[in-house]
């Protein structure tokens, strides 16, 4: 009768040693030699006749393996199943000398596996942390600069007969010269669009007056500030880094001058802009636009709250972990072996990914967070409308249920859905936990800090 043994070799590090005997696996080694003999197709016999001694002699070492090794795997996974351990992964096997099988001899056999553990592990007291909300708040100039996008982007090209606005759009041919503006062979050449006030001040007041036809030499660190200059280098497929990169010169010729003339301020434009609003007025555009442009900076200011409380959770949860056993399953684990520098540079972040995956899996479980199948299926219908809009729709939606339930029939996409509505409902849990304290910040601020989070 098979023995399952199971002791203790480290840190959260388990060794299972399985014992099988003669009678474990020989009865299936005899069934499967008879079930061979009756369908091998060996010349000199006929199919179905072959005898059982001649299957054995042929194929028995290999078939006796095979049986050993089911008969193995079944008392491993009979143990795993009744036991429950909370393991990592699945074991891996220890080395075992499978050379010594001989079926001409069958013999007790033993072979030893790996596990580890999963740590048991407290989540931190939610209320000795005071995250902060940083808070953005909209302001006329912002409301000002999204109306004036807004008119520029529902607006009309224009092509004016000479550069005169900072917003002139100037397609230019840049090639590449020497600092007395002779052409290099073989230098750069790039055909690109430029808004004027993208430039320096000194060139754009170069550019004023110009017409199509009419060229400027510029060198491209004077001619941008560093900002612009690392967008321009890109745009040549220069390297941003090379710092004599951006000290080339060039001829910039203007090849054509666009400005876009904005949209009148009117009750066609706010029906375009926000339909079936029923906007009459500019005082109504902007009372729509500045609650939207509110709506937005609130769900970024709970985005970094959420990556405060992300990193509060994740620092303050103490965890240990069977790193040799996770580093060998890096290694042999995966469809691809990894070499043993790969599994060493890779843990640190894995580990990182596994903690998190663990505080996730209790948030979850000890709070009864789950997603349901009418959630799933709100989620998609609104991914879709945020993607194809509204407009046309009317009554009829079934075309939008059928995308949907074939978008639910697909694994990827319910599990993708599923993670982001549970992560988002973990978040929300934890933020039911805590007082944050509000603080007013700009824009720019709270960019920076979204910018700067590493997870």
């Amino acid at each position: 009768m098979a023995t399952v043994v199971r002791e203790n070799i480290g840190l959260l590090h388990d060794k299972i040693t399985v014992k099988v005997n003669k009678d474990d696996y020989y009865p299936s080694f005899e069934k499967k030699i008879k079930e061979y003999s009756k369908t091998a197709n060996i010349p000199g016999f006929r199919k179905g006749m072959v005898p059982a001694g001649i299957i054995k002699k042929m194929y028995g070492n290999s078939l006796f393996t095979d049986e050993i090794l089911k008969s193995v795997e079944k008392e491993l996974y009979t143990y795993l199943n009744n036991e429950k351990p909370e393991i990592f992964a699945q074991p891996l096997p220890l080395p075992n000398n499978i050379s010594s099988v001989d079926s001409n001899n069958p013999v007790e056999h033993e072979f030893s596996f790996e596990m580890g553990l999963k740590p048991a592990f407290t989540l931190p007291d939610f209320e000795k942390v005071t995250p902060t909300f940083n808070k953005v708040a909209v302001t006329d100039a912002m409301v000002d600069e999204e109306i004036g996008r807004m008119q520029i982007k529902a607006g009309k090209m224009t092509e004016p007969e000479q550069v005169d606005n900072e917003d002139n759009v100037l397609n230019l041919a840049f090639t590449e010269t020497d600092k007395e503006g002779n052409i290099i062979e073989g230098g750069v050449a790039k055909d690109t669009s430029v808004i004027l006030k993208y430039f320096t001040s000194a060139i754009q007041k170069e550019f004023k007056g110009k017409k199509v036809g009419d060229a400027i030499a510029l060198q491209l660190n004077k001619a941008f500030d560093a900002d612009k200059l690392v967008m321009m280098l890109q745009d040549f497929g220069l390297e941003k880094e090379d710092t004599e990169a951006g000290k080339k010169y060039f001829s910039a010729a203007i090849t054509k001058i666009g400005l876009v003339e904005k949209r009148e301020m009117n009750e066609e434009f706010f029906n375009e802009v926000y339909p079936g609003k029923n906007i009459a007025t500019e005082a109504e555009l902007r009372t729509a636009l500045k609650e939207e442009i509110q709506q937005y900076w609130d769900a970024q200011s709970r985005n970094q709250l959420h990556d405060q409380l992300y990193h509060y959770i994740l620092d303050n949860t103490s965890m240990d972990f069977p790193a040799d056993f996770l580093k060998r399953w890096l290694q042999n684990g995966g469809e691809q072996t990894k070499t043993e520098d790969q599994a060493e540079k890779e843990y640190p972040g894995f580990s990182n990914q596994l903690k998190w995956t663990l505080i996730t899996d209790k948030l979850i479980q000890d709070n009864k967070l789950e997603v349901t199948n009418d959630e799933l299926k709100d989620n998609m219908r609104n991914e879709i409308m945020r993607y194809f809009g509204t407009m046309g729709m009317g009554d009829d939606t079934s075309w939008l249920e059928s995308y949907v339930d074939r978008m639910m029939k697909d694994e990827k996409q319910v599990d993708s859905s599923y993670r982001r509505l549970i992560t988002e409902k973990i978040f929300n849990w934890v933020e039911s936990q805590v007082t944050p304290k509000e603080k007013e910040v700009t824009p720019e601020a709270l960019t920076a800090m979204q910018h700067n989070h590493q997870h």
